[in-house]
């Protein structure tokens, strides 16, 4: 396992996660997922194979962000990239959103984030460098009603990739972010199933995008890839829309 390098994947027992797990193993990453769903973890680690395994984590939990990093350097001997993924949705208008789902979607989409680039640089600053790549969203740079919580709670990674990314580089730790857009997720099917008429939603969606798709989890994966390949180690404090050309308009 020591001659693997070693990614973490958070949020990773279902959707965009899965995605890039399997994606990081092709590339030659031994990989361990987390999330709170212990029964979902390990059934996605089995499927995995022996070039990943999971660990059950609950990242707004005090102190679980750094207790899910020292375990993973206990099991495999170190950290080389971390994928800050864990993510809940978040739709409501503003005025109207209660206190209690504004505190949780910050404790999960930001500030459980922020904990764990912290315990992963201190890993990475030990053993000489890594990578650290933070999911956000094309949200993060634009406006859409009932999303602005959403968009806030993503925005304020989006801020912190490039600072951090500044600050990090002197212990050789490139920080980027990969920035979806509308993506093929379990989520976004049942929304769709949601809607009065889910196949002329699909439509209008789709046609907002200028490459006229949505986005598969796929997708989000390659540019993932693309920032934990060591090759390109002198990319650090980027943003990479995944959105078909959505922010472009």
């Amino acid at each position: 396992m020591e001659s693997k390098p070693v990614a973490l994947v958070t949020g990773s027992t279902s959707g965009i996660g899965v995605a890039i797990a399997q994606r990081l193993i092709r590339e030659g990453f031994f990989v361990v997922i987390s999330g709170r769903n212990t029964e979902r973890g390990e059934t996605v680690a089995a499927e995995l194979g022996e070039r990943g395994c999971f660990i059950q984590a609950d990242l707004t939990r005090s102190g679980a962000p750094q207790r899910l990093i020292d375990e993973v350097v206990e099991r495999t001997g170190k950290l080389d990239v971390l994928i800050n993924n864990a993510a809940i949705d978040h739709v409501n208008w503003i005025l109207e959103t209660p206190e209690n789902e504004i505190r949780e979607t910050f404790e999960i989409n930001t500030f459980a984030a922020i904990y764990c680039l912290q315990a992963a640089a201190r890993t990475m600053s030990e053993a000489g460098g890594g990578a650290i790549i933070n999911i956000t969203s094309r949200l993060a740079s634009i406006g859409v009603p009932t999303m602005s919580l959403y968009s806030a709670s993503k925005g304020a990674i989006l801020a912190l990739t490039k600072a951090a990314a500044v600050e990090l580089a002197e212990h050789n730790i490139r920080v980027n972010a990969v920035a979806p857009g509308m993506t093929r997720t379990q989520m976004f099917k049942d929304w769709l199933a949601s809607q009065e008429n889910p196949e002329a939603t699909e439509r209008d969606v789709s046609a907002a995008i200028p490459l006229g798709r949505v986005a598969l989890p796929e997708d989000v994966a390659g540019a993932v890839a693309y920032f934990a390949d060591p090759r390109n180690s002198y990319v650090t404090g980027t943003s990479l829309p995944v959105d078909g050309g959505y922010l472009a308009k």
